[in-house]
C-alpha cells in the first residue's frame, strides 16, 4: 500500500498500489480458453491491443493455447506475475485466488459471475474469498467484473470492440455493461477518450472509493467520473473526493437508485422532510463532486474538463451565427448562473470596424455575427480574446458542418482555440450528415483537436460545469477537512437511555451540551405547580405533556397555547392530562411542561434524521406552517462546517424570511448558522441519537430558539 502524502495517514485516505492491475509487465489467466467468451476475448483483447508484457495461460484441460503453454494451476506458473485474471466456475475462485495471494501475487481480477448477485450459497462464497483474499494479502477487482482498462497500460476486458485511444478521463462504473458498451462506445464514436476504465463488479474488497482514490493520484487524469449504485462507506468516498476536488481534480457521478434513509420508524418532522436521495445530493455538494444527470452529459461536461484548464471564472463571451441561437444561448446561461457581460468599449468599436459583419448600431452579449461573421472569424476572435472583460468564450455555429465553406470555419477555429489563453468552446449546430458517408466531414476533423458541442443545452452545461468546479474547489479548500472536523469533535459523557422517546429531563443535558437554546421550561406535576411555572416563567404560557410514550401530542390534543391566567392554567393542565391518557397510560406521563408563548419571530425547523448508508442526516429549512407550504429544506451530512451550514441555509426560503422582513428588521441568518453547525456536532457525536427534531425553532433578535424538541434513541 502507498501514501502520497505523509499527513494524511488516515485508513481512509490510503490510496491502494494498483499499477500491476493497469499496466502488468505479467498476466495470468486462469481459465483461459479460446472457447470461452470471457477469458478468451479478453486474451484477445489483451494481445490485439499492445500488450507487450508475457501472458501465462491456466487451464488444466489445455496444453497450448495462443501459441503459448498451457499451465494446469498458478502454482506451476514459472514467475510471480503482477497480476492473475480469473475466469474459473465459482466453486473454484477461492482457492485460485488463496493459491495466487500465496505465491505473492499482488491483485486478482475476477470475472467470474455467481457470487452474492446470484444466490445465497453466492453470498457465502463471496464472504469466503473475502477473507482468503485477506489473509493472502492479495487485492481484488470483483467479483462479478467485466474487467478494466488502462489506454496506457492493458486492455483486460472481454467487451472492448475496438483498441482504446488514450485520453485524461478515468472512469470508475459499478455497471460493467454501460462501462465498456456505452461509456466507452459512445465516447470513442465522439472523439472522446479514456485514461483508465473499470467495472468494480460486487467490490468484495476493492471499491469504488479506492479506484477514485488511485485515478486522483494519476498525471493522466484530468477528471474522473463515476457510475454509482450504491456505496457501502460513503464516509471514506466523501472523504477521498474532497481530498481529488481540493487537490485538482474534478470528481463527477451519475448516481441512480433510492434513498439510503430508513423508510421506517421516522417520528420526527425532520425525517420526512429529507426524501428521495437527498442525503447522496447533500454528501455530493459537501465533498465538491458534480453530479449529473445521465452518460451523455457526463461526458459532454468531462470533454470541458479535459480539454481546458480550469476557467477562471464565469464571465461568458458568446458569438453566434444565428440571432435565433444567440438568444437561445442567452436564456441558458442565465439558467445556469452564467454571467454575459457587456461587450462594449474598444472591443465593440473594433466589432463594428469589420465590413463584413454588416452590424448596425452596437453589439450585445450573445453577439449576434450571423452567418457573415463565418468569413472573418479570425477577426472577431482576435477582437474579443483581447477583451479582459471575459473568462471564456463561446463560439456558436448555425452551419451546415460538412461542406466546403465548413473546411474554413472548421480550420479558423482549430487556429483560434490553439491560440487562445482562455478557454474556447465551439458548438456547431448546423447539418452533419455529408453526402458522401466516407468522407469525414470538417467538422468530424474538427472535433479531433476541439470539443466540438452539438447540443446547446449541454455545451452551456460543460461550460457551467467547468466555472462550479473552481467554485467548488475553493470552497472545499477554504474550509476544514471532514476529517479534520471529525477528529475536533468532543462528544460529552452522556448516558442516554435507549430505544425511545426522551422524557424533557432526559433530554435537556444533551441539548444543553450542544448550546441547543429552547425556550424556558419546567416540569409540572399537579395544576398548583403548573401555575407557579407559569407566574415564574411570564403568561401567556403553553403547556405540553410530557410523555415519552406520545412523541406527537399536538396530533393526541395534549397541548394548550396562550394561557393567560391560574385558572387558565389549571383548567388546561387537566385537559392535556385526560388527552394524553386517552392515548397511553398513567405510567408513561412524567409531567406537564410550561413554556411561555414565544412569537413575532421567524419559524424554522432543524434536526437529526437517521439513515441507513448514512449514520444520519441533519435538515434545515423554514418551520411551522411553511413546511408544508414551502416544502423546501436542505439536507446535509454531519459532521460539516459553518461554511457548509451556511450554504444550506441559503439554499432555502429560510435566509430570505430572515433577512427580508416586510416592516421588520432583519434577523441574524449567522445565529442560525450557528445552532445549525451545533446539531450537526450533535449528530455526529452521540451515536445514541437516531432523531431530533426542533420544530419550530423561532427567531427572534435575541438569537434562535427551540420551541418543541424531540428526541429519539437508538436501541
Amino acid at each position: 500500500m502507498e501514501e502520497t502524502d505523509p499527513s494524511l495517514s488516515s485508513a481512509d485516505l490510503t490510496v491502494p498500489e494498483l499499477g500491476p492491475l493497469f499496466d502488468p509487465d505479467s498476466v495470468a489467466v486462469i481459465g483461459a480458453s479460446p472457447d470461452s467468451f470471457y477469458s478468451g476475448n479478453l486474451v484477445d483483447n489483451l494481445l490485439g491491443y499492445g500488450f507487450d508484457g508475457t501472458l501465462y495461460p491456466v487451464n488444466p484441460g489445455r496444453d497450448e493455447v495462443w501459441g503459448r503453454e498451457c499451465y494446469d494451476d498458478i502454482a506451476d506458473v514459472p514467475e510471480t506475475v503482477d497480476l492473475a485474471v480469473v475466469s474459473v466456475p465459482r466453486e473454484y475462485v477461492v482457492d485460485v485466488v488463496a493459491t495466487a495471494g500465496e505465491r505473492g501475487v499482488p491483485v486478482a481480477l475476477v470475472l467470474t459471475a455467481g457470487f452474492s448477485e446470484a444466490d445465497e450459497e453466492g453470498r457465502d462464497l463471496e464472504s469466503q474469498l473475502a477473507e482468503a483474499a485477506a489473509d493472502a494479502g492479495i487485492r481484488v477487482v470483483g467479483p462479478n467484473c467485466i474487467g478494466v482498462m488502462s489506454a496506457r497500460g492493458a486492455t483486460l476486458t472481454s467487451t472492448c470492440s475496438r483498441e482504446p485511444e488514450p485520453g485524461r478521463i478515468g472512469l470508475v462504473s459499478q455497471s460493467g455493461a454501460l462501462a465498456f458498451t456505452t461509456f466507452f462506445e459512445r465516447a470513442a464514436d465522439r472523439d472522446l477518450h479514456f485514461s483508465h476504465i473499470v467495472s468494480t463488479g460486487n467490490e468484495t474488497d476493492l471499491t469504488l472509493t479506492d479506484y477514485v482514490a488511485y485515478l486522483a493520484e494519476r498525471d493522466t487524469v484530468d477528471v474522473i467520473c463515476t457510475y454509482v449504485e450504491g456505496i457501502e462507506d460513503p464516509e471514506r468516498f466523501m472523504r477521498v473526493a474532497e481530498r481529488a476536488t481540493r487537490d485538482g481534480t474534478p470528481v463527477m457521478t451519475v448516481k441512480i437508485g433510492q434513498s439510503d434513509l430508513a423508510e421506517a420508524a421516522t417520528l420526527s418532522h425532520t425525517g420526512s422532510l429529507t426524501g428521495g436521495d437527498d442525503a447522496w445530493q447533500a454528501a455530493f455538494d459537501q465533498s465538491g463532486v458534480q453530479r449529473v444527470p445521465d452518460i451523455p452529459d457526463l461526458l459532454s461536461r468531462a470533454t470541458a474538463h479535459t480539454a481546458y484548464d480550469h476557467v477562471d471564472g464565469d464571465r461568458i463571451c458568446i458569438a453566434s451565427t444565428s440571432g435565433g441561437l444567440a438568444s437561445l444561448l442567452a436564456d441558458m446561461a442565465d439558467e445556469r448562473d452564467l454571467a454575459l457581460p457587456d461587450i462594449d468599449g474598444g472591443t465593440e468599436r473594433t466589432l463594428l470596424d469589420i465590413d463584413e459583419l454588416l452590424t448596425y448600431g452596437g453589439f450585445h452579449n450573445p453577439a449576434d455575427i450571423r452567418g457573415y461573421g463565418a468569413e472573418v472569424l479570425p477577426d472577431i476572435a482576435d477582437a474579443l480574446l483581447a477583451d479582459d472583460a471575459f473568462d471564456a468564450y463561446l463560439f456558436a455555429i448555425g452551419l451546415p458542418g460538412v461542406d466546403e465553406r465548413a473546411e474554413t470555419i472548421a480550420e479558423d477555429l482549430e487556429s483560434i482555440v490553439a491560440g487562445a489563453d482562455d478557454p474556447v468552446y465551439v458548438l456547431w449546430t448546423g447539418r452533419k450528415e455529408p453526402d458522401d458517408p466516407t468522407v469525414t466531414p470538417p467538422y468530424a476533423r474538427l472535433r479531433e483537436s476541439v470539443p466540438v458541442y452539438e447540443d446547446p443545452g449541454r455545451c452551456l452545461d460543460a461550460i457551467a460545469s467547468t466555472t462550479a468546479y473552481v467554485a467548488d474547489r475553493d470552497r472545499v479548500a477554504g474550509r476544514p477537512s471532514r476529517r479534520d472536523l471529525a477528529e475536533d469533535l468532543d462528544a460529552p459523557d452522556l448516558d442516554l437511555p435507549r430505544g425511545r422517546v426522551l422524557a424533557w429531563d432526559e433530554a435537556e443535558p444533551l441539548l444543553d451540551a450542544f448550546d441547543v437554546p429552547v425556550v424556558e421550561t419546567r416540569v409540572a406535576t399537579d395544576p398548583e405547580e403548573a401555575v407557579a411555572a407559569a407566574e415564574a416563567v411570564g403568561y401567556p404560557v403553553v403547556l405540553k405533556v410530557d410523555s415519552p410514550a406520545l412523541p406527537h401530542r399536538t396530533d393526541a390534543g395534549a397541548v394548550a397555547l396562550g394561557l393567560d391566567s391560574p385558572e387558565a392554567v389549571r383548567g388546561a393542565y387537566r385537559d392535556v392530562r385526560e388527552a394524553a391518557l386517552a392515548h397511553v397510560d398513567e405510567s408513561d406521563v412524567t409531567g406537564v411542561l410550561v413554556q411561555p408563548m414565544v412569537d413575532n419571530g421567524v419559524e424554522a425547523i432543524l434536526g437529526v434524521a437517521p439513515g441507513d448508508v448514512f449514520d444520519s442526516v441533519v435538515t434545515v429549512g423554514p418551520g411551522g406552517v411553511l413546511v408544508e407550504a414551502l416544502d423546501e429544506s436542505a439536507a446535509l451530512v454531519p459532521p460539516f462546517s459553518p461554511t457548509d451550514a451556511r450554504r444550506a441555509v441559503e439554499g432555502t426560503a429560510l435566509a430570505d424570511l430572515l433577512t427580508d422582513r416586510r416592516g421588520g428588521e432583519a434577523l441574524s441568518v449567522d445565529a442560525v448558522v450557528d445552532l445549525l453547525v451545533n446539531v450537526g456536532e450533535l449528530a455526529a457525536s452521540v451515536d445514541a441519537v437516531a432523531e431530533l427534531d426542533l420544530n419550530p425553532v423561532v427567531v427572534t433578535e435575541d438569537g434562535p430558539m427551540a420551541v418543541d424538541v424531540l428526541v429519539r434513541t437508538h436501541e
